[in-house]
């Protein structure tokens, strides 16, 4: 493996952590900031809307740059909004700060994804791509609760300071680890060429379903702490160590499924649908009972986030690895978490803390249904492709090897 794919996990781990840190600093950054807790909670949706739907178009207006001088850019504009962040004298600055890391955050995303595509051979792009993506999962292990713990003892100005300092450190290190690298041909060289490719229906069968698979996961995950204390009956200072148990779990699932993303592309997402919507229904019916709740909650953790490598290979497959096509892949996957937190909220509201799991398995079944197309694609594509050549028997006098008598090559 290539070590500019473990650099590019570190810029994705120093994204992930930011967007996740105003959760963990909700009433220090609301009494710092003169807002209510409710509003701090709409930061965490605007960065997610940000990255929806700005990544794709700074993604566009980067694509005549090379990749790894695009990658330094969308650092230095992430640091920017994090300086803004660390600094914000009121709610307006803050939510504007939100949004300039939201959307530097997703198109990093897509270039980083390219850039993993275009280092290593095709047939281990897969395993990359978890390599990569496991600066998100360590980012929910370990980036959240570090700048949670920095913000609780030195103030929540500290922690996006902390976040900045990670920010020029990956940055360096993607200065110094990246390749040099032209920027994409046919598959992104061009504007026409990149948007070409979203003709296909196939692509949007794709892309929609893995929205539907992180809006199963995020649907569940965004409750679990009022499910695991009001209805499971741990304490608040339990949860975060489930948390920390539950981030371990989707760090082992990454690695699993990129080992097998490249073999078994959609056969990893049928499995880890099926299992997912077992768990989570599971998970519905036995959150009163505390051991079954975190066994089910850790199965999540395996089967949920975890199916990114496999999402985003057959992603690339059907589309291409062009920056553009893996940006908004990952709107697609932002706009599940959206969809599964905030139907989930009013799921809450309607039918109690339990119904967020319920939409979790119903979305998975969902995600499940909407692999069938591509059973017929792949139907048709064996049908049309072109029968292989009979083998020749005839063998070349030049291909004996040269110990053979020259009697015997004669006769050949």
């Amino acid at each position: 493996m290539p070590r500019s794919v473990y650099v590019l996990a570190l810029g994705i781990f120093a994204m992930v952590t930011s967007e996740f840190v105003v959760a963990g600093l909700m009433p220090q950054m609301a009494e710092g900031l003169g807002a209510t807790i409710p509003q701090i909670g709409y930061l965490i949706t605007a960065f997610a809307v940000a990255m929806a739907a700005g990544g794709p178009f700074l993604t566009i207006a980067l694509m005549k740059l090379r990749p790894k001088p695009a990658l330094l850019i969308l650092f230095a504009v992430f640091l920017a909004g994090n300086a803004l962040a660390a600094t914000a004298t009121g709610y307006g600055v803050m939510l504007t700060a939100r949004i300039i890391t939201g959307i530097a955050s997703q198109a990093f995303f897509g270039v980083a994804i390219s850039v993993c595509s275009t280092v290593t051979r095709e047939e281990v792009r897969g395993r990359a791509i978890g390599v990569a993506m496991n600066g998100l999962m360590l980012g929910t292990l370990l980036g959240l609760p570090m700048a949670t713990f920095i913000g609780g003892n030195m103030g929540w100005r500290a922690a996006f300071w902390a976040i900045s300092v990670l920010t020029v450190i990956a940055a360096i290190a993607t200065f110094f680890g990246v390749p040099k690298l032209e920027r994409p041909g046919a598959s992104g060289g061009t504007f026409r060429e990149e948007v070409r490719v979203f003709r296909k229906a196939r692509l949007w069968v794709v892309l929609a379903t893995s929205t539907l698979i992180i809006g199963a996961t995020f649907s569940a995950f965004s409750y679990f702490n009022p499910i695991l204390t009001e209805v499971s009956g741990f304490s608040e200072s339990t949860v975060p160590v489930l948390l920390i148990a539950y981030g371990a779990a989707t760090v082992i699932g990454n690695n699993i499924v990129g080992r097998l993303a490249d073999r078994k592309t959609v056969g990893v997402q049928v499995v880890g649908l099926a299992l997912n919507i077992l768990f989570l229904a599971g998970f519905a019916i036995f959150a009163h009972l505390s051991v079954a709740a975190v066994v089910l909650m850790m199965g999540v953790g395996l089967v949920g986030v975890t199916m990114n490598p496999a999402m985003a290979t057959r992603v690339q497959r059907t589309g291409n690895p062009g920056p553009l096509v893996n940006t908004v892949h990952s709107s697609f996957i932002t706009l599940g978490v959206i969809i599964g937190s905030s139907v989930g909220g009013v799921f809450v509201e309607s039918f109690g803390l339990r119904a967020p799991l319920w939409l979790g398995a119903g979305m998975a079944v969902l995600g499940l249904l909407s692999l069938l197309p591509e059973l017929a694609w792949r139907r048709r594509d064996a049908a049309q492709a072109p029968a292989a050549p009979e083998p020749s028997l005839t063998l070349d006098p030049h291909d004996v090897p040269a110990p053979v008598s020259a009697k015997v090559r004669d006769m050949v």
